[in-house]
């Protein structure tokens, strides 16, 4: 799966409505949204998208719409591991409303969503195989039950060596496809269905957010650097004769 998202909304009720209906929103409004959600950094108008291909932006980007009845950001700074330590002034900002997060990573497995009501955190769910369930809080959606219930077991991959049992009860970003439908109306792989949301027709602003002390960059390229230094080196693997992957070194390429 390739599936990567990065969502924040503050909605009236059902933010599937809003998004139904979707106008284009004012540049100067939704720049006004950005600025709120974060405060002290420098907002540059950049170039705009869509919901279809601007869910998971680059570093220092946010996209954002303003609709009538919702307010729909997507910044992968506004998704958190622990969603249930969204800052205060995300929730001041979605005061009154439902506040949504949904993100997903593909390269980990790692999905979270949560939602908020009148600023009570009523579900959140973050899981990766490598993490485990980081956060599991309130009562399971209907739409997580099937998971929960042993439904959806994740198969060993035909033809991989020495495959140890998958650590979770489900892949997450099969649950998360599940969690982006129930909470926003739309999936990113699969068949949509007919009723869903037509990401391809919600116009989203594009802006450069950035700090100008520096620090926020500093410490997410500190953060990259040890990845990169605990990754270890490549592995490659090729399909031996038998149907089997077999590990190869550099030198057998």
């Amino acid at each position: 799966m390739g599936a990567k998202t990065a969502l924040l909304a503050f909605a009236e009720g059902d933010i599937r409505l809003a998004l139904s209906g979707a106008a284009r929103s004012e540049g100067s409004d939704t720049e006004a949204l950005v600025r709120q959600v974060h405060p002290g950094h420098a907002v540059v108008p950049a170039q705009d998208g869509t919901l279809w291909d601007c869910v998971y932006p680059p570093d220092d980007v946010t996209y954002a719409t303003a609709l009538a009845g919702a307010e729909l950001f997507c910044d992968r700074r506004l998704v958190l591991e622990r969603p249930s330590e969204l800052p205060e002034h995300l929730l001041k900002a979605g005061a009154g409303r439902r506040i949504i997060m949904h993100g997903m990573h593909s390269v980990v497995d790692w999905l979270a969503f949560a939602v908020w009501e009148d600023g009570v955190l009523v579900r959140s769910l973050s899981l990766s195989p490598d993490s485990g369930i980081q956060e599991n809080i309130g009562e399971p959606y209907d739409f997580e039950l099937p998971y929960w219930a042993g439904e959806h077991p994740v198969e060993p991959v035909p033809g991989w060596p020495d495959q140890n049992p998958y650590p979770l009860p489900f892949h997450p970003l099969e649950l998360g496809e599940d969690a982006l439908h129930a909470l926003f109306g739309f999936v990113i792989e699969g068949a949509p269905d007919s009723g869903d949301i037509d990401t391809t027709g919600v116009h989203l602003r594009g802006f450069r957010v950035t700090d100008p002390s520096g620090r926020e960059q500093a410490e997410r390229e500190a953060m990259y650097a040890e990845v990169r230094r605990t990754m270890g080196p490549p592995r490659t693997f090729r399909m031996g004769p038998d149907g089997t992957m077999q590990e190869v070194g550099l030198d057998g390429l």
